[in-house]
């Protein structure tokens, strides 16, 4: 019965985490809302103790906030922090740009195309949470080929932060980053100009900064 195998702890983990970081993002868990590892356990399908890593987890990425002995919440919206990520972020999408176009190939290529794509016909539709994505998997592609690891974790560990105020203005009425700039990227990328695409995600990420004010 080889298919029966235990399911590992650190995947149940996993999966607790994403559940509930994308419940926070997408807004359906609200800023200063009091999380309970019990109830969200129930909701899950899973035991408590995979439920209280991935607290602990989301505590240390900003996205929680926990008094010992008291509460656990999500943490408000302050747009002080969204600068200071998106300054992070931006920059580590500059580095492994630089480090990733001359290694693209057409599939590559191919690929961040296709997430452009997806992410203007979610524009389009007034979907966001599809927008956003796509634009995930269109810059995932330079990350992927840069091969630099620290700046995956990294750029994974503060993107949520973004996310979530990217969505709330979108949600308000806000519109998503241009298709246009994302093909620009893609253009620079397929002819192999370097400089031209790292000005591009710099002028990208710097809009995200923007705005958090």
């Amino acid at each position: 019965m080889e298919a029966l195998r235990p399911v590992p702890r650190t995947l149940l983990r996993d999966r607790a985490y994403a559940a509930i970081r994308d419940a926070i993002v997408a807004g359906e868990i609200e800023p200063g809302a009091v999380v309970r590892d019990a109830e969200l356990a129930e909701r899950l399908g899973l035991s408590r103790a995979p439920v209280r890593e991935a607290f602990s987890r989301l505590v240390d990425e900003g996205l929680l906030e926990s008094k010992p002995q008291s509460y656990t919440r999500v943490t408000p919206l302050v747009a002080a922090d969204v600068r200071d990520a998106a300054a992070v972020v931006g920059a580590l999408h500059e580095l492994v740009t630089r480090v990733a176009v001359p290694r693209l190939g057409a599939a590559d290529i191919a690929a961040m195309r296709a997430a452009n794509a997806r992410f203007a016909a979610a524009v389009g539709a007034g979907d966001v949470d599809a927008a956003l994505r796509a634009d995930d998997e269109l810059h995932d592609v330079l990350v992927r080929v840069s091969g630099n690891r620290a700046a995956a974790a990294t750029v994974a560990r503060y993107t949520p932060l973004i996310r979530r105020l990217e969505r709330r203005r979108f949600g308000e009425g806000g519109s998503c980053r241009s298709a246009g700039l994302h093909e620009r990227l893609i253009e620079a990328c397929a002819a192999g100009d370097t400089a031209e695409a790292v000005l591009v995600t710099a002028e990208i990420w710097r809009g995200l900064e923007e705005l958090a004010d």
